[in-house]
């Protein structure tokens, strides 16, 4: 397996390099919204800890990883009046990873409708920041 690039995205964002829609983070996770979502509310956890992904994270750290996508999940099932959630995570290109550095998408989800293709289309501002408001109120 390649080594871990400490140049992706995500830990670019996670130094701070790179904006994000934070709607959480601890000392071991970081959630922020995708800016493509695939529904509104579609939330990624990724953890602090330099991981490509499932297979080279420690248990512990993947632990804190997938605490965060159930609190996210619980705060979006009502920030979205969601019906559902969907959670996803990839490993590895042939596995549809894109982004290597761990992450669980969390995306509500509503009865009668689909999730939009990946990266379709990119979420106007106003919309994400909306967004991201509903999620941290209802995590508090």
């Amino acid at each position: 397996m390649p080594a871990y690039d400490t140049n992706n995205v995500f830990a670019k964002i996670l130094r701070g390099e790179f904006p994000c829609h934070k709607v959480y983070e601890d000392g071991h996770v970081l959630a922020f919204l995708d800016i493509m979502p695939r529904s509104p509310g579609h939330t990624l956890v990724i953890p602090k800890a330099p991981a490509r992904n499932i297979l080279d994270i420690s248990p512990e750290d993947y632990a804190h990883v997938a605490r965060g996508a159930h609190k996210i999940a619980h705060a979006a099932m009502s920030a979205f009046k969601a019906d559902g959630i969907t959670v996803q995570q990839f490993n590895e290109a042939a596995g549809g990873q894109v982004v290597f550095h761990l992450h669980m998408h969390v995306m509500p989800r509503h009865d009668g409708i689909a999730l939009l293709p990946p990266a379709s289309r990119k979420e106007d501002v106003k919309v994400l920041e909306d967004n991201a408001t509903k999620l941290i109120a209802a995590l508090k």
